[in-house]
């Protein structure tokens, strides 16, 4: 049989099921121009560059939420019944925005009254452009978006799964302390008048200190992979703890045995631990007549699981000594807090810390902030760092 000569097109190949010729594959189409634009805008906005997965979490749980609405039939509610979510987070960031320039501008005018309002243009132009007003907000809605999920989804546990762990809980506990009660031993250890105080007290900071670390990490640093991390990592935390109280639901020890708490004086731990029982038993007796959430679990504690996550992006970080020797000393405090005062067992102090590390590991890999399986902070060529005074070891 003669060959072809060289540079000649061949035959297309022969079917040997049925000795016809077979019609060549066609070339691969690629994505529509269309999608590559927006795939392309997606990886350079800052919403897909810094903050896709964080928005992906939410999206997720948002999903989750309108699913068990609809099939358990419940209200989807705002959080934050006081001051509407839609008026609280702007006041946040305008807040936060405001103790970026006041300060810079009245600094820069050097106390001279007519000169403020060219300071204020100056200061505004430099650590507000268009850029890092897209990150701020972005960054902020995408955070919210998970949080206001989370706890509807928190809301929804005892008509999602009617099971309660609590005496499982307790029984482990007692096997880790030879038979005894951690916060009876805590409290025979570190007293019940001041001590009770100073606990209720820790509480009460962590609740406040949430939001002002993100409104750190998003407004007033320019560190934006390092902002980015942490925003990403607390949406995690957030995606997590309300999957395992789906799975794991607990009341607590201040719910499962108050007896054991009679001895403490009255704090605000006391009243909140009142009020979030008022609100769980208005939801259980009819969800739609009620503005309240319910807000009651305790496996695993994000309490916990929150502080680990800011511990590990501050160390990781390398912000100066005294802030990573802070924040690990309150994330002990928090942990005795919250089996002291009842709000949860030691075991998901435990859970907490696990849940913590594995969500700022997560969001390191999630925000590039990685060499390998360590997490470190990755400091792109267009963020110029902050000044060494501000203790960043970059």
């Amino acid at each position: 049989m003669p060959h072809s000569p060289r540079g000649a097109p061949r035959d297309p190949p022969r079917d040997p099921w049925c000795g016809s010729h077979t019609r060549a594959a066609p070339a691969a189409e690629g994505p529509p121009l269309t999608l590559l634009l927006v795939r392309d805008w997606w990886a350079g906005s800052s919403l897909g560059r810094y903050f896709g997965w964080a928005w992906a979490a939410g999206l997720l749980m948002l999903a989750v939420t309108i699913w068990i609405a609809g099939t358990e039939n419940l209200p989807i509610r705002d959080p934050d019944a006081f001051i509407p979510g839609y008026l609280r987070m702007p006041l946040i960031v305008l807040a936060a925005i405001l103790t970026d320039i006041v300060p810079r501008a009245v600094r820069r005018a050097g106390g001279r009254w007519r000169g403020l309002p060219a300071a204020w243009r100056e200061v505004t132009a430099e650590r507000w452009p268009r850029s890092h007003w897209v990150f701020a907000l972005s960054g902020m809605a995408a955070w919210y978006l998970t949080y206001a999920t989370f706890r509807n989804i928190k809301s929804f546990v005892p008509f999602v799964n009617h099971h309660n762990y609590d005496d499982e809980l307790n029984s482990i506990d007692k096997a880790i302390f030879f038979g005894r009660e951690p916060a009876d031993l805590l409290h025979d250890t570190l007293g019940t008048q001041v001590t009770a105080q100073l606990m209720s007290a820790v509480y009460i900071v962590w609740i406040f200190m949430v939001p002002v670390t993100i409104a750190v990490a998003l407004v007033w640093t320019r560190h934006n992979r390092a902002g980015s991390w942490y925003v990403t990592a607390v949406a995690f935390d957030w995606m997590l703890g309300a999957l395992i109280y789906l799975l794991v639901p607990t009341v607590g020890p201040i719910y499962s045995d108050p007896a054991e708490f009679s001895d403490l004086p009255r704090t605000y731990a006391t009243w909140l631990s009142e009020k979030l029982l008022d609100d769980r038993v208005a939801v259980l007796a009819d969800p739609w007549d009620t503005g309240a959430l319910q807000s009651i679990a305790a496996f695993a504690s994000l309490h916990v699981g929150i502080m680990m996550t800011i511990c590990l992006v501050v160390q990781f970080v390398g912000l100066a000594r005294w802030l990573r020797i802070a924040s690990w000393a309150f994330l002990a405090a928090t942990c005795i807090a919250t089996v002291y005062l009842g709000w949860h067992f030691f075991v998901d102090v435990l859970a907490g810390l696990a849940l913590g590390s594995v969500a700022a590991w997560m969001g390191a890999m999630a925000t590039g902030n990685h060499i390998g399986l360590r997490p470190r902070l990755r400091v792109d060529e267009e963020e110029a760092p902050e000044p060494a005074a501000s203790g960043a070891r970059l």
